[in-house]
């Protein structure tokens, strides 16, 4: 199996990459620092250098992944922002980091990746609990909320796009332990992975477009 992860400096990315290296695949994972990058390689997996947010970065993506047919995509790269209370405005510097990541990121690297997948492959994407509108039960982060129920909207649009070709979907790894997280998280990174990778394993085209929870459970968009 080969996969491929998008944003695997450390938390989630970096414990998707140690699993499924540990079960076997062939990992390829980007990250932006050297000491990320070391830290991947001492994984066993291929390291990409990458940053999503970065036009000319991003832009050299399927130069370095060109000829690959992997099984597998996951998006995880993101950052979460201002931590804003209520209707609090975030900054025009903080707005464009958190889109840019989150939104214009992905669509970067989703929209080189078609040439790289193998046929039937999956195409998963990290979204939150906190991008479900339905969902929704609080203000706070509404800035990072914005940003990933636009990406569930990217997300829509390649499962369209994709679709025959590979089973796209939006994933929430719920609460985790992460930096991002915090240390009050119900879940540590190896749960929600492991959950995620169960998920992963069983779907089928079917699920393609979907936006699903860890344990498996649809979320309303």
């Amino acid at each position: 199996m080969k996969v491929l992860v998008v944003g695997a400096s450390r938390g989630i990315g970096r414990e998707f990459v140690r699993q499924y290296r540990a079960n076997g695949a062939d990992v390829t994972a980007t990250a932006r620092s050297d000491d990320g990058l070391a830290a991947l390689r001492a994984l066993g997996a291929t390291p990409i250098r990458l940053d999503i947010a970065d036009a000319a970065s991003a832009g050299g993506l399927a130069s370095q992944i060109d000829g690959e047919a992997f099984d597998l995509a996951i998006v995880n790269a993101g950052v979460y922002g201002p931590r804003t209370s209520a209707l609090e405005l975030p900054s025009e510097a903080e707005f464009d980091l958190v889109m840019r990541t989150n939104v214009l990121g992905a669509m970067r690297v989703i929209a080189q990746l078609e040439a790289a997948l193998a046929p039937g492959a999956k195409l998963v994407a990290l979204s939150s609990g906190m991008a479900s509108i339905g969902g929704r039960a609080g203000s706070s982060g509404w800035l990072y909320s914005a940003s990933k129920a636009a990406l569930n909207s990217v997300v829509r649009s390649a499962a369209f796009a994709l679709g025959g070709r590979a089973v796209c979907v939006a994933v929430s790894p719920g609460w985790v332990q992460t930096d991002m997280g915090g240390a009050a998280a119900p879940l540590t990174a190896e749960r929600s992975v492991a959950d995620l990778r169960g998920v992963i394993a069983r779907l089928g085209p079917a699920d393609n477009g979907s936006f699903l929870k860890h344990d498996g459970h649809l979320l309303p968009w």
